[in-house]
């Protein structure tokens, strides 16, 4: 009986293991467009590389498809608005060279006006 226990169990994780969905690289200029993805294929995250930096518009979602954060690279530091929604709230980040300037929360309302797809 222990035996076969094992045997589903390692059938189980090597199944779920198979369902890994692999990330996606693409040239976009003279940078490289990167797709991340939940295990059932959906989108987690999306984004830019330049230089193996972190680069320009980077956009998280969640399962359902909506966006969870936005934010702003440049040669790997953290710059400019970053948006992060948390239910009911927007929270808006300033970065400058990495490091936080100001955190600005928002109504439910602000949300609609920039949670474009």
């Amino acid at each position: 009986m222990k035996k076969i226990l094992a045997l589903v169990f390692l059938f189980t994780v090597s199944i779920c293991n198979a369902q890994e969905v692999k990330p996606t690289y693409e040239k976009a200029g003279d940078m490289v467009k990167a797709t991340y993805y939940y295990e059932d294929g959906s989108v987690k995250e999306r984004g830019f590389f330049k230089d193996a930096k972190l680069a320009g518009k980077w956009v998280s979602y969640d399962r359902k498809g909506e966006k969870l954060m936005i934010a702003y690279y440049d040669a790997g530091k953290k710059v400019g608005k970053w948006f992060a929604w948390n239910k009911n709230t927007l929270k808006e980040i300033n970065y400058s060279n990495n490091v936080i300037v100001s955190i600005k929360n928002w109504s439910e309302d602000s949300r609609l006006a920039l949670n474009e797809k």
